[in-house]
C-alpha cells in the first residue's frame, strides 16, 4: 500500500502519533507532500525523523513552498528555490531557531550534511498508478489537457508549489491529484473526487496531521 502524508510544519509530536497510527506492512511506502518546516516548533526534529524513517522503508519526499523559501533564504540557487524574502514572515524564524541559526552567528551557518542531502533530494511531483502527488497544484491553463505528463512539463515550479486552485476545478488528466498546501476553513480533508483530494488539515493551526492510504483512500490522523 501507498500512504500520502500532508503538511507537517514542524509538528514532530503529531508526526510521531500519525506514524504510530499507520498500520504499515513490510512493503508499504510513504509519499510526503512537503512543508516539513516553518510555523511549528521542531522543523529540525521533523527532518531528523523523516531521514530515520527513510532508512527503514521506501519514502518519497516532495518539495513544499516552505522548503523552497527556506533554501532560497539560505542562498541556494536554482529555479525551484524562490520566495526567500517572505521566509521569516511565514514562520521561518521558528525553523531557524530549531537549527540553532541564532546561537553563534559569527561562525556562519551550515545545514547538517544529512539534512542538506535530504533537501537536495526533494522532488516536485510523483506520479504512480491512478494518482498524481504534488505539493500545491498544476498549471491552470493546461487542466483541459488529457496528457498528465504534458501538463507536468508545462507546470512551473510556482504552479506546483503555490497554486491554490487544483482542489476547486475539474480536469481531464485521468488521475486523482493528491495535494497539500491549502487547508480548508474547517481544517478537514478537501474531497473533490475523482479529480483531487487535499490532505493539508492544518497541523500547525491546531488541526490534525493527516495521511491517506491508497488505493482504498482510507484516512489516518495524528
Amino acid at each position: 500500500m501507498l500512504y500520502a502524508v500532508g503538511d507537517i510544519h514542524g509538528e514532530r509530536e503529531k508526526l510521531e502519533r500519525l506514524l504510530e497510527a499507520l498500520p504499515l506492512g513490510g512493503d508499504d511506502r510513504l509519499v510526503f507532500l512537503g512543508d516539513y518546516v516553518d510555523r511549528g516548533p521542531e522543523a529540525r526534529g521533523v527532518v531528523d525523523r523523516l531521514i530515520a524513517l527513510s532508512r527503514e522503508r521506501e519514502c518519497i519526499f516532495l518539495l513544499g513552498n516552505h522548503e523552497s523559501m527556506f533554501l532560497d533564504f539560505l542562498g541556494w540557487s536554482g529555479s525551484i528555490y524562490f520566495g526567500g524574502e517572505a521566509f521569516l514572515m511565514n514562520g521561518g524564524d521558528r525553523t531557524l531557531g530549531s537549527y540553532g541559526y541564532f546561537d553563534e552567528p559569527e561562525r556562519g551557518f551550515r545545514l547538517p550534511p544529512d539534512h542538506e542531502e535530504f533537501y537536495r533530494g526533494l522532488r516536485l511531483w510523483h506520479l504512480e498508478g491512478d494518482y498524481l502527488f504534488v505539493h500545491a497544484g498544476l498549471s491552470e491553463r493546461h487542466l483541459g489537457e488529457s496528457d498528465v505528463k504534458f501538463v507536468l512539463r508545462r507546470s512551473r515550479p510556482q504552479d506546483l508549489l503555490w497554486s491554490r486552485r487544483i482542489g476547486d476545478v475539474p480536469h481531464r488528466l485521468g488521475v486523482t491529484v493528491i495535494y497539500g498546501h491549502t487547508p480548508g476553513p474547517d481544517l478537514a480533508v478537501r474531497w473533490n473526487p475523482p479529480y483531487s483530494i487535499g490532505i493539508d488539515t492544518g497541523a500547525c493551526y491546531g488541526g490534525p496531521l493527516t495521511a491517506i492510504r491508497l488505493p482504498d483512500e482510507t484516512l489516518f490522523q495524528g
